[in-house]
């Protein structure tokens, strides 16, 4: 279901265990409620798939998609206090 109304690409930074994905998406302005950009539900659910294939690692999944951005390390790793 397409929702009516000013189309915007944005693009979002989406989390899942070490990686963070920037992926670009269509958010709407609809006629109804201009107060605020909302997501079809394809989005959401290529957000969610997005945060999920982020948590299984799945590299080429994820760079299919957006930029893939991996921690690959931190100053306090290894820390004990």
């Amino acid at each position: 279901m397409r929702i009516q109304g000013k189309r915007l690409k944005r693009t979002r930074l989406v989390q899942g265990g070490r990686f963070v994905v920037a992926v670009e998406v269509e958010m709407v302005i609809p006629p109804d409620d201009p107060s605020e950009p909302c997501y079809e539900p394809e989005t959401i659910q290529l957000l969610r798939e997005v945060a999920e294939h982020a948590r299984q690692e799945d590299k080429a999944w994820l760079s299919e998609r957006g930029k893939v951005y991996e921690l690959i390390g931190s100053p306090d790793e290894g820390r004990r206090d």
